[in-house]
């Protein structure tokens, strides 16, 4: 299904691929289209719904500037996954059991992280020079950080929130391991302090926005070239931080399975960052909020919610949603409005058959917060094709 709607402003349109948009998104997406340098439409994936500033599930094409608060805090969030070369003839309800305790053992989530002990140094050494020189140009970053300062201990940690690590099924009954998360706490600090910067620079310069959270930096401002620096150093923090906990899964997977090989390519994919792009004849800044770069071949990874599917695709490089596609599901609700909807009973009958928490701490991420992924992927059949459906059968959530 090709664009299903198109939001028509006073300065470029915003393109929709679902009819599934509530009155605040539509005007957040407004809002962000209204901007002098947005480059020739705003595209709304199919999981869109309201963010902060920016919404996430939207592509946001620019012209020599950037809006931090719609990269967002968790720079560099997204997915990896694999498949193994074991079935589902390995997976023993014990099996299932004592993997969900021994990845849950191994691998620090929500606010824990690695002990000084057991710290990933070496994976972490190498963005040291560059976090060093940042603080040095930017000694309040150090404030900023504050309990986030052991970033060296978050590497191959999980976070909380909608984040998780998953063992799934494949329609094959192959075995595939799946994981979401980002650049943890010190990609938050950063994200923090640039965002901050960018309204006191509105405000500094008189400059009215529709919303203050969509502050931004023009190429060549004083704090442009620093976020630039901040935000792929994130971006590349997060991407190793999913590859180091991608280890620590796999090894935690080898002491209770049988001998396994990684049969297939791992798929690594952010789905909230910013990158340099060419688009309808420019070259511009492309902030994915919410969304996967799904160029004619690019491998993604689009998540369902805990209790649903989850599926590995392939990008068709569709140029309306500037070569993009929906990174999940997509709330349809927020997480105070489904703990007040759900109970752990409800939890208990949406996940079933998977091993996971099951408790009222876990209530804000039950299945029936999200969108209902199958009508997600549906509306986005232009933007990528289904290369293997997986269904978790262990869930760590954070």
């Amino acid at each position: 299904m090709p664009i299903r709607q198109t939001l028509k402003t006073s300065n470029v349109p915003v393109r929709i691929w679902t009819d599934d948009v509530d009155d605040n998104s539509r005007q957040q997406l407004a809002n962000i289209a209204s901007l002098p340098f947005i480059h020739h439409h705003v595209a709304a994936m199919p999981d869109v719904h309201l963010g902060i500033g920016a919404t996430i599930g939207s592509v946001i094409a620019t012209h020599k500037a950037i809006v931090p608060a719609a990269v967002g805090v968790d720079i560099g969030c997204g997915m990896v996954a694999c498949r193994l070369s074991i079935g589902a003839n390995a997976l023993d309800e014990k099996a299932l059991k004592r993997i969900f305790e021994q990845v849950s053992a191994d691998v620090p989530v929500g606010r824990a992280q690695h002990e000084d002990g057991r710290a990933l140094i070496l994976a972490a050494r190498p963005f040291e020079p560059r976090l060093e020189l940042m603080t040095q140009k930017h000694p309040q970053l150090l404030k900023s950080f504050g309990k986030f300062s052991k970033w060296v201990n978050q590497m191959g940690t999980l976070g909380g929130g909608n984040h998780f690590i998953e063992v799934c099924l494949d329609e094959s009954d192959q075995v595939w391991v799946m994981l979401h998360s980002g650049s943890r706490g010190i990609g938050n600090a950063l994200a923090s302090y640039f965002i901050e910067l960018a309204r006191c620079d509105m405000e500094r310069q008189q400059i009215h926005l529709p919303d203050r959270d969509l502050g931004y930096f023009k190429e060549g401002s004083v704090h442009f070239d620093d976020y630039v620096e901040a935000v792929h150093w994130a971006q590349e923090y997060a991407f190793a931080n999913r590859e180091c906990m991608m280890n620590l899964v796999l090894a935690a997977l080898r002491r209770h399975l049988p001998a396994f090989s990684v049969t297939s390519e791992v798929v690594n994919c952010h789905h909230n960052y910013v990158a340099r792009e060419h688009h309808y004849g420019a070259d511009v800044w492309v902030t994915r909020k919410g969304a996967i770069r799904a160029r004619a071949g690019d491998l993604g990874i689009i998540p369902g919610s805990m209790g649903a599917r989850s599926y590995i695709v392939r990008g068709m490089g569709n140029p309306e949603s500037f070569d993009s596609s929906a990174h999940g599901a997509g709330r349809r609700m927020s997480r105070n409005a489904a703990t007040r909807a759900f109970t752990e009973a409800d939890l208990r009958r949406q996940t079933e058959g998977v091993v996971c928490r099951k408790d009222k701490g876990v209530i804000d991420e039950i299945p029936g917060a999200y969108k209902d992924i199958d009508t997600v992927m549906d509306n986005q059949r232009d933007l990528t094709e289904v290369l293997h459906t997986l269904k978790q059968v262990v869930c760590v959530k954070g």
